[in-house]
């Protein structure tokens, strides 16, 4: 039996956020969610950007949780949003810092258009928005139905989504997104490693049209197939396509806090799957949490 690193007989999720961007708690917050949730290990996935991490790894030791720092990059195939989930890059690589800076400056341009278009049916103002995200956050469209929330407008961010930031809602505005094969370049040039974040959401454009084969011979590594947006179809195609491709497969709750009904450790990764992860990276190494021998795998 391999020997691991981390706490095998705990549960493992890769894809959690906080409020360095969509989340509504703090790196170190999320971290202590997930001792509380009886996790062994957890992502931070904040969408792009690497600036949580810091945090997050400074409560390791307190939490006995260990760490695998990692980002969500924004990217697209046509008008069609796509998430790509890149774990152990080297966050000094400037090719992927000023990616994801221009992503969101694009994103904050993005947001202050749409605010705008909305404050003119509704009583929404840019200072709004600001008051529901932490200093030097990533702004974006949960923000702004956190702030939509927040003045009654509607209920709660399920349901700005569902009706005023709805793409057919008519208040909608494009922000910079690359192509996902660039994404997936600049992940692997980072020494990380690129795994498709929940492929079966949002119409599935990275299933359809032959794109799935294009990313993995562009140097995708994994799929996130036990992931809520996932259904028994999908998950049972890109199943196939981890079999047949030798694609690295994980499973994640996408916690944001109270921003989403997603729950830590809803959907986990085996312990196998995170050390193919481990093993690929070059960029930069798990926070480990210390631990008794017994914990890991002998």
């Amino acid at each position: 039996m391999p020997v691991y690193h981390f706490d095998v007989a705990r549960p493992i999720d890769l894809h959690t956020h906080s409020n360095i961007s969509d989340g509504t708690e703090s790196p170190a917050a999320v971290m202590r969610a997930a001792a509380a949730a009886g996790l062994g290990t957890i992502a931070l996935t904040d969408h792009d950007s690497f600036d949580g991490w810091e945090q997050a790894s400074g409560v390791v030791a307190e939490t006995g949780v260990t760490l695998i720092p990692g980002v969500e990059i924004s990217t697209q195939i046509g008008r069609a949003s796509v998430h790509l989930l890149g774990y152990l890059v080297d966050p000094n690589y400037e090719p992927l810092r000023d990616e994801l800076a221009t992503i969101r400056e694009s994103r904050l341009g993005r947001a202050e258009k749409m605010v705008a278009r909305i404050g003119a049916d509704y009583p929404l103002s840019w200072d709004d928005v600001l008051a529901q995200a932490e200093p030097g956050a990533t702004i974006g469209r949960p923000h702004i139905a956190d702030a939509l929330a927040a003045k009654g407008i509607v209920t709660d961010r399920s349901a700005a989504f569902d009706t005023i930031l709805h793409w057919r809602g008519g208040y909608y505005q494009p922000h910079h997104a690359p192509h996902p094969i660039t994404a997936i370049k600049l992940v692997r040039q980072a020494g990380g490693v690129p795994v498709l974040a929940h492929p079966g959401s949002r119409g599935r454009p990275a299933m359809r049209d032959g794109n799935l084969a294009e990313l993995i011979a562009a140097g995708l590594l994994g799929v996130e197939i036990g992931h809520r947006e996932n259904d028994d179809i999908n998950r049972g195609l890109l199943r196939y396509a981890a079999r047949t491709n030798d694609l690295i497969v994980t499973g994640s709750s996408d916690y944001h806090g109270t921003g989403k009904p997603n729950r830590l450790g809803e959907n986990t990764t085996e312990p196998d799957q995170l050390q193919r992860i481990i093993d690929a990276a070059t960029g930069c190494a798990p926070y480990y949490a210390p631990a008794a021998p017994s914990a890991f795998g002998a």
